[in-house]
């Protein structure tokens, strides 16, 4: 018999579970998971999470809907810990994004919070936007030892960015992308010309695993945001990728052959162009992507919304 999809998988790539609901992502065995503040309201709202919810109030009652934020997202990692064998991603505040200085700070009480329950700093990774003023910030936490995920991440300046920063780990949003052609394509968006090996958010991530290989470079990329098995299936070969507990299911219960999309070899052989960047060459770079600099922008205030509601829920 033979092995199913997800298991393929796993031996082409490093399998993330992308979500809050932590009980849900015991059946898959995932190396690491990644969770961000849309997942986490999602999850507070499930009841067998309110006794975690209802732990940190009672423990910290005089702390600010800010403080109990942090400790919420943290017990949320705590308790991720447990079940995954590496790593799990927490996330600053959004609205630090544009903010070098208080995304430091707050990075480092995130770790600081993991520290004082016990967890060594190299199973947290602390997600930033990929802003110019979060990149920054990255550069300084790397070097200090925390290690960062750039997430919001739709473009290769992007990535190229995070890089040149020596930032742990990237995220590119395949589905984000995807979403973003086919409404801007409209009755043009053909499944034949823009999906499976065509998809523009498949594209994208090749073209960062493309660079990222050929220069050597050690961050490592997982693509995340998908909204099909194909996404996934098409990039096999990844260094990682974050995905829903309902596409891991789906996974699990297919038997489609996998083989390996990216390879190393491959990305080795093409001609590429290094790409120099300082502050202004990459807002001008960044501006003229409509779809990369639109999706950060609705991306950053999709979070920020829903901390405001995080906070709302726990004051």
């Amino acid at each position: 018999m033979s092995s199913n999809s997800l298991a393929q998988l796993k031996q082409l790539t490093t399998v993330v579970a992308d979500t809050g609901d932590f009980e849900r992502m015991r059946e898959f065995h995932p190396q690491d998971a990644t969770t961000n503040p849309s997942l986490i309201l999602k999850a507070v709202q499930i009841p067998c999470y309110g006794v975690l919810v209802e732990k940190v109030l009672i423990n910290n009652p005089s702390d600010s809907p800010s403080d109990l934020l942090d400790r919420v997202l943290v017990a949320f990692g705590l308790e991720i810990l447990k079940i995954v064998p590496g790593r799990v991603s927490t996330e600053v505040d959004a609205r630090l994004s544009f903010d070098t200085k208080e995304t430091i700070a707050k990075a480092r009480h995130l770790i600081g919070l993991y520290e004082e329950l016990g967890i060594d700093r190299q199973r947290v990774l602390i997600k930033l936007a990929s802003t110019w003023e979060s990149i920054e910030a990255a550069k300084v936490l790397e070097a200090e030892g925390i290690h960062c995920n750039m997430t919001l991440l739709f473009s290769l300046v992007q990535a190229v960015a995070c890089a040149n920063a020596q930032a742990t780990l990237i995220s590119p949003f395949v589905g984000r992308i995807s979403d973003w052609y086919k409404k801007s394509l409209g009755a043009e968006w053909s499944t034949e010309k823009n999906a499976g090996p065509n998809d523009p958010g498949v594209l994208s991530v090749k073209s960062i695993y493309g660079y990222y290989k050929h220069f050597d470079i050690k961050t490592e990329i997982m693509g995340a945001s998908f909204r099909n098995v194909d996404q996934i299936l098409q990039l096999a070969g990844c260094d990682l990728l974050t995905i829903s507990p309902e596409l891991l299911a789906e996974l699990q219960s297919m038997e489609t052959h996998v083989e390996a999309r990216l390879r190393v070899a491959d990305a080795k052989q093409n001609p590429i162009q290094a790409i120099e960047l300082n502050r202004d060459r990459f807002h001008q770079l960044l501006n003229a992507d409509p779809m990369a600099s639109e999706k950060l922008s609705e991306g950053i205030k999709t979070f920020c919304a829903d901390i405001e509601k995080l906070e709302a829920l726990l004051a």
